[in-house]
């Protein structure tokens, strides 16, 4: 079990403090093989150079170990920190997403309930909290961001052409190590 409100929060609080913004926090995994993933951007770029999600990971780790050394496990069991970029083919979790995204590609995944599970097509945009889609076979749908389970945007040649160029900054400078020797830390 994780408090992820209380977790999202305090991760929150890190990457505001930093001057990034958060994009999402998830839990995945079981048992030993658990990841909690934290995507963020730096406002002005819309992505994370390999410096800044260090740095944000270092903050993160840090204020986790401080929180649960005064008030006991925010996550029950270990655990693997990840940081990273949204990338270009990003989650769409922030009502600002569908705005900001508009006339590009979707796939939105809706909760239990309706008649339509999934929906794909040109984000139309949004109008308070209601999100329009252009899905390729129903046309024009309509759909309250409270009944979005997930979406993200679609890979496509007019997404890339929109996306400012990627800084690679630092990944040349990445050194992977192998199993035996993340063992021998």
């Amino acid at each position: 079990m994780a408090n992820m409100p209380r977790l999202t929060q305090l991760i929150e609080a890190e990457a505001t403090a930093l001057g990034f913004e958060l994009v999402r926090v998830r839990l995945s995994g079981e048992g030993d093989e658990r990841t909690l993933q934290i995507m963020a951007e730096d406002p002005a770029t819309g992505q994370m150079i390999v410096e800044q999600c260090a740095t944000l990971s270092r903050a993160i780790s840090a204020a986790i170990d401080a929180v649960e050394e005064a008030e006991g496990e925010l996550v029950d069991g270990a655990y693997m920190l990840e940081v990273s970029s949204p990338g270009i083919d990003r989650p769409l979790t922030r009502p600002k997403d569908y705005a900001n995204w508009r006339g590009h590609e979707a796939k939105i995944a809706l909760l239990p309930g309706h008649e339509h599970r999934r929906l794909s097509g040109e984000l139309l945009g949004l109008d308070g909290d209601v999100v329009a889609i252009e899905d390729r076979k129903l046309g024009r749908v309509d759909v309250p961001l409270a009944q979005i389970a997930h979406a993200q945007l679609v890979l496509t040649d007019k997404l890339i052409a929109a996306t400012q160029p990627l800084d690679m900054s630092g990944a040349d400078e990445i050194e992977e190590s192998t199993e035996e020797e993340k063992v021998e830390d």
